[in-house]
């Protein structure tokens, strides 16, 4: 058998392998379409993944000399990356905080976007001159930008939902026109450098690259986020792809575009789910403007409020609960105690299930995986379309750190800024129940009129607090 028959049938063996791995990614993403099996879906798509590294090592490119670097030092340099990579990776994702984890999700995908922005990068370099095809450049070029476009968006994205920053739209006169400006630099940029193949001009994309990424994001406000994070987890996508098209690497084409593809589309969904287009979400600085209301933190108007022991009555003697979280629940860490007030009525005969809004959090499904940590059952999460028509038989909906995603003014009030945008109809629940620090409006900087309805209390504290009391009032109920 000849040295050439031999390696014929190890790329062979290679690429059925990768083909699994492909697979395995989309049995990944199926599994990540809903609770029940999205622990199932992490656990194929991390071991496809593993799977997809370790044959990356038996590609016979590994025993190449790269730059007069040997085989041996290039492996070297690999395994001490992967191990950095590790000790800075486990630590931060076993420690992090459920509130924390939409910045975390941000910063990882930039730093996908980034690294792929430099993939591209460094095979450019290895261009030989004079003689490269345009699509090649291209290939190169759009990774570079879009993985810059990632990285330096993600970054603004972390410090926002860190607060190292204002959460609000940052806006400043000329806004539009700057932006206009440097992306029509980046497309001329581009020409010059698909023309010349300049490293010097393929640097100064980068530089402007980045730039876009932070005076693209500095204008959504914290309330966009989650769609923010979809988006630009997308964008890491498509880099990823075109780096997979500059090193000749199916999976990564693969792999890309099945991020870029599922991001394109949990963006088109949660701006649907908010009633707005993406444009309008992208350019229209939503919560820039404080209100008088929100500046001072509500009217004057008399609003209801209960004791935990009266209200712990009403939901102990109840037929059908609705228990509605939002950020505040986030916050306050008490998706535990919501499961042990919902197993406590439960216990007690009363119907108990969740109603989700798609962008209630500050990420895609923030509410599921707080919910899905506690242990709550899959049968109990209701997403919107679900809850909704189980709202007029509910007796109490009891709202936890929402305000937005179920203010009737998504629905009653023409020129609202969140007119139009699907909500929770609590509001026609037999009573609600608000959980809530203050009478401080949501991030839109609107009050909610729901809080000043006759069939609404308000039990003002901790989410987390107020929650275990309520337990102990249904107990003694």
């Amino acid at each position: 058998m000849s040295f050439s028959t031999v390696d014929f049938t190890l790329a062979d063996g290679r690429d059925l392998v990768y083909l699994l791995v492909a697979i395995g990614f989309i049995l990944a993403l199926k599994g990540l379409s809903s609770p029940r099996g999205a622990r199932r879906g992490n656990l194929i798509g991390a071991g496809a993944a593993l799977v997809a590294i370790a044959m990356t090592f038996t590609d016979p490119a590994m025993r190449d000399h790269v730059a007069g670097v040997s085989h041996g030092l290039n492996l070297a340099l690999m395994l001490i990356a992967m191990a950095l990579g590790a000790v800075i990776a486990v630590p931060a994702a076993r420690k992090v905080k459920m509130t924390a984890m939409p910045q975390m999700v941000a910063i990882f995908n930039g730093v996908g976007g980034g690294a792929a922005a430099l993939v591209s990068i460094t095979e450019f370099l290895k261009f030989p001159h004079g003689s490269v095809a345009v699509y090649k450049i291209f290939e190169v070029i759009f990774g570079v930008v879009v993985g810059c476009v990632s990285f330096s968006g993600s970054a603004i994205a972390f410090a926002k939902l860190q607060e190292l920053m204002t959460g609000r739209p940052v806006t400043y006169p000329g806004q539009q026109a700057i932006n206009a400006f440097v992306g029509a630099a980046i497309a001329a940029l581009v020409v010059a450098t698909l023309v010349t193949a300049s490293v010097p001009i393929l640097v100064v994309v980068l530089v402007l690259g980045l730039v876009l990424g932070v005076i693209f994001v500095l204008p959504i406000g914290g309330a966009d986020v989650p769609v923010l994070i979809s988006l630009l987890n997308s964008f890491t996508g498509l880099a990823v792809a075109a780096s997979g098209f500059t090193l000749g690497s199916n999976l990564l084409i693969v792999a890309g575009t099945l991020v870029g593809a599922s991001g394109i589309l949990l963006t088109r969904m949660m701006s649907k789910a908010m009633g707005r287009s993406l444009p309008n979400i992208l350019f229209s600085a939503f919560g820039s403007v404080i209100t008088a209301a929100s500046a001072t933190g509500g009217d004057d108007r008399p609003v209801k409020s209960g004791t935990p022991d009266d209200i712990g009555v009403l939901l102990a003697y109840a037929r059908k609960v609705a228990i509605v979280p939002g950020y505040g629940l986030a916050v306050a860490q008490a998706q535990h105690v919501a499961r042990e007030l919902a197993d406590t009525l439960a216990a007690r005969g009363v119907e108990v299930y969740y109603a989700i809004h798609p962008v209630a959090g500050r990420m895609p499904g923030h509410m599921n995986v707080l919910l899905a940590e506690a242990n709550v059952p899959y049968d109990q999460l209701k997403e919107m379309e679900q809850a909704n028509p189980e709202m007029p038989t509910t007796d109490v909906a009891l709202v936890v750190g929402a305000n937005d995603t179920v203010n009737p003014a998504a629905k009653t009030t023409p020129g609202s800024p969140i007119y139009g945008m699907p909500i929770v109809n609590v509001d026609q629940a037999g009573a609600v129940i608000f959980l809530k620090r203050s009478m401080r409006p949501g991030f839109a900087g609107i009050d909610n009129e729901l809080l000043y309805d006759p069939k609404t209390t308000m039990l003002f504290g901790d989410a987390k607090d107020s929650l275990q009391k309520l337990v102990a009032a249904v107990e003694s109920a």
